[in-house]
């Protein structure tokens, strides 16, 4: 039970690492309030960022539920 719980558990982290290196950075400073705004307004790339952002909440709730379980069952 507990070499599946940690596959599982590598399984998870890798996806969750990779759903939030694929998601689009915020740009910084001056620029990137005039270009974020644009964005906004404009909707540039949103559904796939929304998209990447829920796939990422999602794995880091199973993230912490399965370091739970290993935590209280082992």
């Amino acid at each position: 039970m507990k070499t599946f719980l940690l596959i599982i558990q590598l399984l998870v982290s890798l996806g969750l690492i990779a759903s939030v290196l694929l998601q689009s950075g915020k740009s910084a400073g001056i620029s990137g309030a005039i270009a974020g705004g644009a964005e906004t307004f404009f909707g540039k790339k949103k559904g796939m960022d929304e998209f990447l952002g829920k796939i990422s909440a999602g794995l880091a709730i199973a993230f912490l539920v399965i370091t739970l379980l290993i935590s209280l069952v082992f």
